[in-house]
């Protein structure tokens, strides 16, 4: 074998292998780490011009996967039903670039033109029937379930605000009443309060909660035990998943990670 051939094969490996590097930059640049309290942004509207014309805001509860290998959020289904009631089934839902808050310093209403740049990160599959508590029923679960873009959402159990950290490893049940627990909302930050019983399907609590903090994580410990909805209640993780588990579908055999 000639010496000008094997410097050849070299110079091709070399070559191969510096070009492979720009892709996989960019991939990682694409790949976004959510976890229980992440914020969303589940409907967006872009102007003419691609720019931020209308937003909401809410907060995943979990991101886990189901038996089908789906790459799946959870979050509040009154996140996605419109002003004539519509359950929003197939929205395009995009990650909340802003910082999180704190219940002293809540994260401005605003969306940063980033939002619209990384593009969906995922789509809705399922809307419950969502609390309506103020309106005195029909009462329901309040839990939207989002399938998620592995190319784009890569699963966290930790998430951090400037008032706390919260890492979820395991599902748990309610605990006995007064137990402290906290809840980590993308509006607010970390939160804490004790556990006041049953109130119908859900539960009450004494932890702060704000417009935005809808789905964010209730945690004892690291056991993630439900999902925030406002008016200091949350739905039971463990209602949420049986549900999800009869619907089918996508979310269904949900499993953390």
């Amino acid at each position: 074998m000639s010496r000008t051939f094997l410097k050849l094969c070299a110079l091709g490996a070399l070559l191969a292998a510096v070009l492979t590097v720009p892709a996989t930059a960019a991939q990682a640049r694409t790949t976004h780490a959510i976890g229980p309290g992440s914020g969303i942004v589940p409907r967006l509207v872009l102007d003419s011009e691609g720019q931020v014309a209308g937003f909401t805001v809410c907060t995943l509860t979990a991101v886990g996967h189901d038996a089908a290998g789906n790459l799946v959020g959870l979050t509040n289904a009154h996140c996605f039903i419109d002003d004539a009631g519509n359950e929003l089934v197939g929205q395009e839902v995009h990650l909340d670039t802003t910082p999180p808050g704190t219940a002293a310093n809540p994260a401005p209403l605003e969306i940063t033109q980033e939002t619209a740049e990384i593009g969906p990160i995922g789509e809705v599959t399922y809307v419950s029937t969502p609390n309506n508590y103020v309106a005195g029923g029909p009462f329901g679960l309040d839990y939207a379930v989002i399938k998620l873009d592995p190319a784009k959402v890569t699963p966290t159990p930790t998430v951090t605000s400037p008032s706390g950290t919260t890492t979820v490893t395991s599902i748990g049940e309610v605990p006995p009443y007064g137990t402290r627990m906290c809840k980590q909302g993308h509006r607010t930050g970390m939160t804490c309060g004790a556990t006041l019983g049953r109130d119908g399907l859900w539960y009450w609590t004494l932890i702060w909660t704000w417009g935005g903090d809808s789905g964010a994580p209730v945690v004892n410990g690291n056991a993630l035990v439900g999902s925030a909805w406002g008016a200091q209640h949350f739905t039971p993780i463990a209602s949420i998943l049986a549900d999800m588990d009869e619907q089918g579908g996508v979310g269904a055999g949900f499993t953390l990670g």
